[in-house]
């Protein structure tokens, strides 16, 4: 079967967030599938069943090296991108449309996440030694921390170790942007899956999104942001917040194809 490894929002090779991407004639074991994505070990492999008929939504699932995922949105814009950007999947987060657009972007549209003002976890002090944590919030899959400055999410050396006892599936560390033309910049963290920092985190930008809008006094029900992961690669997402829905886009680029024989 054919593979591939795209880097995903960036248009230049070896930067934004590398996705493996398996093109399956059918559903494949779910145990195979782990197996895999432990072997590629980039922080997901998407895998999309691309045999069945053209006008239904291609059944898409996501693996970690060490767990499923039940949204990641690099993968699903590497897989996208391999199948030519107007596409229709079905997930665990229900059916997402991807969308070509004129200027080589690709736009996916995601549920958004809002999340919800919490007390700072336990372990967070610990696992992000120098940050200034001015507030903190719970999205369904991860902790939101808000810092004083861009310059302190640059800069973190995270404590991998205390932040796999946060209780989630990962630490999104973000303030507001500090460069021109971006509104917010962004760093996740997620050792409990297996990814210590994740290169640029589509998934992340569906609670990012609402919750800058309320920061920023925006719309929640119209709004565009633009916001910068700050990861060693880095990257670029857009977002076009439209009320429970947000429009996240990227570009992509293919690095490698090749056949799984395994």
């Amino acid at each position: 079967m054919r593979a591939f490894v795209v880097d995903s929002f960036t248009d230049t090779a070896f930067a934004g967030n590398p996705a493996g991407v398996v093109l399956l004639d059918s559903p494949a074991d779910p145990a195979w599938m782990q197996s895999v994505a432990a072997e590629l070990r980039h922080s997901e492999t998407a895998f999309v069943v691309v045999g069945g008929p053209e006008d239904e939504p291609k059944p898409l699932r996501w693996f970690t090296p060490t767990t499923e995922v039940p949204l990641c949105g690099h993968a699903t814009l590497a897989t996208a991108h391999v199948l030519g950007g107007d596409q229709r999947f079905d997930t665990r987060s229900g059916v997402l449309t991807c969308t070509a657009l004129d200027d080589g972007w690709i736009e996916m549209d995601f549920p958004t996440d809002p999340p919800e003002p919490v007390d700072p976890p336990e372990a967070l002090a610990a696992g992000l030694p120098g940050v200034t944590v001015e507030a903190t919030a719970r999205a369904a899959t991860k902790v939101l921390v808000r810092a004083a400055s861009a310059a302190e999410v640059r800069a973190v050396q995270p404590d991998h170790a205390a932040l796999a006892a946060v209780p989630s599936r990962g630490v999104v560390l973000t303030a507001r942007g500090d460069r021109p033309g971006g509104d917010f910049v962004s760093r996740v963290f997620a050792p409990q899956v297996g990814i210590p920092e994740d290169p640029v985190t589509g998934s992340a930008h569906c609670a990012l999104a609402p919750w800058w809008a309320a920061e920023l006094g925006r719309d929640p029900r119209e709004a565009t942001f633009v916001g910068e992961q700050a990861s060693a690669r880095g990257g670029v997402v857009r977002m076009a917040l439209r009320g429970d829905r947000v429009g996240l886009r990227g570009r992509a680029v293919t690095v490698l194809r090749g056949d799984l024989v395994i």
